[in-house]
């Protein structure tokens, strides 16, 4: 009898098993590919990336460049996924145009390829998940024209070629700007590249060449950084009124101290999060908007304990372990 038992439990557990793996093997999966793996902000949209898998079961597989001016490693990233057959893709390109080959194969393979964060010289996708980056811009040269009365000289240092969401900010900025007569814009032709310490080396030569300045605008977290460490180097930081955008501890403490104005922001967890869901509900056949706004922000010294934008400043990441 005890033998017979055991025989029978033995069963049981295979037939479990077997119904578990294939459960498992069912489970859809979403390859989430980022610009690049090192900044903060990928941190918050792979965060919100996996809130949504749990909540929808299936998996996602979160796969980038290290760097995010490798064009080449994206690319690559986006062809072994098709290659291994995933479900979907979520891609946050790089660059508006060399991505557009491989986006495009993973569309002609029944691939069907959510866009987010920064856009893609392509129409095929199923919706492009992403902050109004023009409005956040804008809303950049707007604080500055507030901070100098609208009066003074300014320099916007752009962050890199080919990246369409902070090309968008640029443009907003330099919009907002011209609405001021008494604004003048010394220099808005130079790039501080995908690290900080590029940015820090572009910053270093906007400041020595235009010392007359007396605001600037950085488009993303890795560009102000670098900015902010040049100003502090040149005992300028707190003098020259600076907004930039995104948000990381170093940039947070700054704005505490007065040595940035006012940092922009984007809702990285819920780029991560409605891209995934947006991918997940075209998959089911429901019905998908073509462009979701995740919102934008402008935290500044007096509201950075205020609710909303605290949130912001420190997104819950814990869902990532470790």
């Amino acid at each position: 009898m005890g033998r017979a038992l055991r025989a029978l439990a033995l069963i049981v557990g295979c037939t479990l098993l077997a119904t578990c793996g294939q459960e498992r093997s069912k489970a859809r999966r979403i390859a989430v590919i980022p610009k690049g793996t090192t900044h903060e902000f990928w941190k918050s949209v792979h965060a919100g990336a996996e809130r949504a898998a749990r909540a929808l079961a299936v998996e996602v597989i979160w796969k980038g460049p290290l760097k995010e001016d490798d064009r080449t490693a994206q690319i690559q990233v986006v062809e072994d996924f098709v290659v291994r057959g995933v479900d979907g893709i979520v891609l946050m390109p790089l660059d508006d145009q060399a991505l557009v080959a491989p986006a495009r194969e993973a569309h002609a393979r029944g691939i069907p390829v959510v866009i987010g964060d920064s856009d893609l010289a392509w129409q095929e996708r199923v919706s492009f998940v992403a902050t109004d980056n023009a409005r956040g811009g804008r809303m950049a040269g707007d604080e500055l024209a507030r901070r100098l009365a609208g009066q003074g000289k300014l320099i916007l240092m752009r962050y890199s070629e080919g990246s369409a969401s902070t090309a968008e900010r640029e443009r907003g900025f330099l919009e907002a700007v011209a609405a001021h007569p008494g604004l003048e814009v010394l220099s808005s032709n130079q790039y501080a590249g995908a690290s900080v310490e590029s940015a820090y080396e572009t910053a270093e030569n906007l400041l020595h060449g235009f010392p007359e300045v007396e605001g600037i605008f950085c488009p993303n977290e890795s560009s102000t950084f670098g900015m902010l460490r040049a100003l502090q180097d040149a005992g300028r930081a707190g003098s020259v009124r600076f907004v930039g955008f995104d948000a990381s501890q170093k940039l947070v403490e700054a704005l505490r101290a007065g040595q940035i104005d006012a940092l922009v922001l984007q809702n990285p967890v819920a780029i991560g999060e409605l891209a995934v869901r947006a991918l997940v509900e075209h998959l089911d056949g429901q019905p998908v908007e073509p462009r979701i706004d995740t919102g934008v922000h402008l935290a500044t010294r007096e509201n950075v304990d205020a609710a909303p934008i605290r949130e912001l400043l420190a997104p819950d990441l814990s869902i990532l372990g470790g």
